[in-house]
Formats: structure tokens, C-alpha cells, sequence
């Protein structure tokens, strides 16, 4: 009974807000905004003022960077089992042949883990091999 009266009185206040939207007076919009793609086509969506750096490609030469630092990395943990070896290299568990990303500054590195061996990490990148020792924080 409850759901019944109060399904009537909702549809009674419904239609009395209907009846009062259409006596509303319009409203007139005195300015509509407005965009036009400027001939540069500079997205909206940059900040104001800011400009676009063109970016200069890198030639192959140039990608290959320098040598990497055995200082860039802290294993602080290595675990040889018979089935598998982990390590913990700036504070991600690694095991032998995974792959990841060194960001130095703006640029970033990939390198591969080789070896885990005990006492030390070996990482490849291209032509490189980085020995890393185990260290204690």
C-alpha cells in the first residue's frame, strides 16, 4: 500500500514540475562562444603561450649513448635455487633473461639481466656488460 501512494504522489510532483517548467521564460543567450582552428593548428589543448619544440632525431650512433655505471644499480638481494635465480636490482625482483628500462636524466636505457651469480649481477646492454655487486643499505 505504501509503494502504491507513493508511486501516485511521485508521479502528481513529476507532473506539477512539467507543468511549471513550461510557464518558465526562456532564456536568451547574449553570446555563444566559439572556437576557430587557428591556420598554425595548435591544439586547444595546450597551455596558453606554449609552443611546440620540434625534436631532433637521433641517428643510430647517437641512441647508443654512453656506458652505463655499475653505481646506477643496488642489488640487495640474490637467491640461487636449482631451478631458478632471482635478484632484487633497485628494488624489482629480477631473474636471468628479463628485460627492463634504466631512466638516466631524459633518456632511458634497456638492459637485460644475464647472469645472477653469487655475490654479483651481470647486466647486458648492446655490447656491454655491467657487473654488479651485491651491497647492503
Amino acid at each position: 500500500m505504501n509503494k502504491v501512494l507513493g508511486l501516485v504522489f511521485f508521479s502528481t510532483l513529476t507532473t506539477a514540475q512539467l507543468v511549471n517548467a513550461a510557464d518558465a521564460p526562456q532564456v536568451q543567450l547574449k553570446k555563444q562562444s566559439a572556437f576557430a582552428m587557428e591556420a598554425s593548428g595548435r591544439s586547444p589543448f595546450w597551455p596558453i603561450g606554449w609552443k611546440p619544440v620540434a625534436k631532433a632525431t637521433a641517428s643510430t650512433a647517437d641512441h647508443a649513448g654512453r656506458d652505463i655505471s655499475p653505481n646506477a644499480f643496488l642489488v640487495s638481494s640474490i637467491t640461487l635455487d636449482q631451478g631458478a635465480r632471482f635478484a632484487i636490482i633497485n628494488g624489482k625482483p629480477m631473474q636471468e633473461g628479463q628485460q627492463f628500462g634504466l631512466q638516466v636524466g631524459s633518456q632511458t636505457y634497456q638492459l637485460s639481466v644475464k647472469r645472477i651469480e653469487d655475490g654479483r649481477v651481470i647486466l647486458g646492454r648492446r655490447d656491454q656488460e655491467i657487473a654488479v655487486p651485491l651491497r647492503r643499505k
